[in-house]
């Protein structure tokens, strides 16, 4: 009798024990889609919040370049035939336009530090053979994105007068390309290597909607003003400093060890520093 009693028994705790692994199962299982739809509903939230910040930064950048435009239908300056910075009706005579070539090769970034720092506006004119690489990408667009104004300074800084028409278009499209695709825009000016402009490219920078111009003075590519001092020294006080003045200077290392005293040393002699965005652009 207790034989027979034996298998009942073992058979209802194997059915408890089967009913155990199941309940198990499906207790994990549960887990593992409650996991899955936890994992699913965050992703789903961070792709919204992606999005939503992509929204918002694109719609500062609207609103960045409409107030550009804005800015741009009435112009206060304009680029004389010898490049120096020309008032338009009232403005200010006594300013001085700060730009920089050659750029973004070495110290680009620590020059517009110091100008942002110093609330003094630059145009920075570049060279598409320092807009390969992803670091090179990433500089001009932090200093496009603190405010300054970016130029065309051809590709390969050729003279122009040694290329036919259509090498030239190339220097300058090239990179007028590449910071578009860089910034969001094109570039505003064009200066050309060692300003030596022809009929055809300056009329293609024209065309291109970019304000062709040279520069009054520079110093800093000679022997004796590369150095910090001297050269702030020659910047603010050359014969050749005067109303409207376009001064030339490049990404070098003395040159941006000595921005802080050239803005503060033009200042001090009263002169405004121009901000690019009120230059006239090609109609």
């Amino acid at each position: 009798m207790k034989r027979f009693l034996l298998f009942p028994t073992l058979f209802c705790l194997s059915a408890v024990l089967i009913s155990g692994c199941a309940s198990t199962e499906q207790t994990n299982s549960e887990s593992d889609q409650t996991e899955s739809t936890k994992s699913a509903s965050s992703e789903q939230e961070q792709t919204k919040e992606n999005a939503e910040e992509e929204n918002v930064e694109q719609q500062e950048a609207e609103e960045k370049q409409a107030e550009k435009q804005e800015e741009q239908q009435e112009p206060q300056y304009k680029v004389s035939e010898v490049s120096s910075i020309v008032p338009i009706d009232d403005a200010n005579a006594q300013v001085a336009l700060l730009t920089f070539d050659d750029a973004p090769d070495k110290h680009a970034l620590d020059i517009a530090e110091s100008l942002k720092e110093a609330d003094a506006p630059a145009i920075f004119f570049v060279n598409g053979h320092f807009l390969t690489t992803d670091e090179e990408k990433e500089t001009l667009k932090k200093i496009h994105d603190m405010g300054f104004a970016i130029g065309n300074h051809t590709y390969s800084h050729a003279n122009l007068n040694d290329l036919t028409e259509e090498e030239a278009k190339e220097e300058i499209i090239k990179v007028n390309e590449q910071v578009e695709e860089i910034i969001g825009e094109k570039p505003e000016f064009f200066r050309a290597p060692f300003g030596e402009n022809t009929d055809y490219s300056r009329q293609l920078a024209e065309d291109e909607g970019m304000t062709v111009m040279n520069w009054t003075y520079g110093y800093d590519w000679e022997s004796q003003y590369q150095d910090s001092d001297a050269l702030a020294d020659i910047m603010v006080n050359t014969e050749l400093l005067g109303n409207g003045a376009n001064l030339l200077m490049h990404d070098r290392e003395w040159t941006a060890q000595a921005v802080p005293n050239i803005v503060t040393g033009l200042r001090d002699k009263g002169y405004e520093l121009v901000d690019p965005e009120t230059i006239e652009r090609p109609s």
